[in-house]
């Protein structure tokens, strides 16, 4: 696909236009999207670019990162002070981000500023000065935040469940914090500025501007900005991640932690883009999301034996994800709080869910959506977000209807096809184990 900017034309009552009132166009390989809301004077721009941490090399794992964050640290043209300035001075905000698949670019400017703010973002992006000084300092920070994600119980959790359900080479799979470390140790400019060479272009980038904004000007201000940029390519497929044969469990110890953060779950082998992938996520926000959920309902409230509990899906929208559990539990507690989780867990498996609770969590998720798109903000990233996991614009529109269509029988066998209680992997992290030492791993 191409790179695309959306202009949106609506107004409050007919928000759910978008795939009639955008505007989608191909700007030198740019995907632009553009839409007019009825917001006076304030425009919000959001971008991806496929330069996310899948890109980086094996043996480099944090280059990805390192150059995304480069960006804001100085052009070839202005140093970063003069780019704040130019921001700052007429209350624009433009920051860039990476996560797993991409380069997140967000931006918030006046109606009058949309000029200086594409056009700083493609020097941002075109022409960044890679400063050997700036980069040595960006290290010791990026290192700093590493050393102290490893003191944090629910980050470890994640991050070693994401090692025992991810294959080695699955983007959703995280390094190790010792290899992330040494890797960034070693990595030169000269490699940052190889990696941003190779990945950084018009391909795969997507711009979406939405706001008080002309779709016309706003696609002459990109091709503008960006005219006679090249390359870029597109994310490699991925390996998909097998359904595990047998139950596992792994400890990561923490000493002197308060409490225990546990990750229950599995690889499911769907995208978001997946036919059952919508049923499933109905059954799971009435098994585990807010205080109406089924785990926070007893587990939390019924039973008292939890700080927090919830269960959700992630990292489906480029590649296959998984389904999770994640709680935080007493060190007294946490067997009882695991016992506990589990029946609920068995139960919602193997009995399904009701109609009251169907018709409850439709409602829900439609409103939350629709409260999502009220604002530009929330409009821009919406269309972003199903653009990148492969939806037509006509699903921005379609969704809370599509919603509305989905059976009990559909959630219930969603549930039963895509997780199996018996195979779940649990990580623990925290003050758990024998003797104040680190704890062997289970199976």
């Amino acid at each position: 696909f191409v790179a695309c900017v959306t202009i949106l034309l609506t107004s409050p009552d007919a928000r759910a236009s978008v795939a009639k009132d955008a505007v989608r166009t191909d700007v030198g390989g740019i995907d632009v999207v553009a839409l007019r809301t009825s917001v006076q004077d304030v425009v919000n721009v959001v971008g991806s670019l496929p330069a996310g941490d899948d890109r980086s090399p094996t043996g480099d794992v944090m280059l990805a990162t390192l150059t995304g964050a480069m960006l804001d640290k100085g052009t070839t043209a202005q140093d970063k002070l003069a780019i704040a300035q130019d921001r700052g001075g007429v209350g624009a905000t433009l920051s860039f981000s990476v996560d797993t698949n991409t380069l997140e670019i967000r931006g918030r400017c006046l109606r009058k500023d949309l000029p200086m703010l594409i056009g700083l973002m493609a020097e941002q992006l075109r022409t960044p000065a890679f400063s050997e000084q700036e980069f040595e300092k960006l290290k010791v920070q990026l290192q700093g935040a590493v050393r102290q994600q490893q003191q944090d119980t629910d980050f470890r959790a994640g991050d070693a469940f994401s090692r025992a359900i991810y294959p080695v080479g699955h983007p959703n799979r995280q390094p190790t914090a010792e290899q992330m470390l040494a890797d960034m140790g070693k990595t030169t400019i000269a490699e940052v500025r190889q990696f941003h060479e190779k990945y950084y272009g018009p391909t795969g980038m997507r711009l979406v501007i939405v706001g008080d904004v002309e779709p016309v000007a706003a696609q002459t201000e990109v091709r503008k900005a960006f005219s006679g940029w090249t390359g870029g390519s597109l994310s490699p497929a991925a390996r998909s991640a097998n359904a595990a044969a047998e139950a596992r469990t792994e400890t990561v110890f923490m000493a002197d932690k308060t409490s225990v953060s546990v990750v229950l779950g599995q690889a499911t082998r769907l995208r978001f883009s997946d036919p059952d992938s919508l049923a499933l996520r109905l059954g799971t926000r009435i098994f585990g999301t807010g205080f109406a959920g089924r785990l926070m309902a007893n587990v939390r409230d019924k039973e008292g034996l939890t700080y927090g509990i919830g269960a959700f899906l992630s990292g489906d929208s480029f590649t296959d994800g998984d389904w999770r559990i994640q709680a935080a539990f007493a060190p007294a507690l946490l067997d009882k709080g695991l016992a506990s989780t589990r029946r609920q867990l068995e139960a919602w498996h193997a009995e399904g869910i009701t109609d009251a609770e169907l018709a409850r969590a439709k409602s829900e998720l439609a409103g939350t959506y629709q409260v999502g798109l009220a604002t530009s903000a929330g409009m821009a990233g919406t269309i972003l977000a199903m653009l990148n996991r492969g939806m037509p614009l006509e699903f921005v529109d379609e969704y809370p209807e599509r919603v509305k269509a989905i059976t009990r029988d559909e959630v219930n066998g969603a549930i039963r096809k895509h997780l199996d209680p018996a195979t779940m992997t649990l990580v623990k992290a925290g003050t758990v184990g024998t003797a104040g030492a680190p704890a062997a791993k289970t199976t």
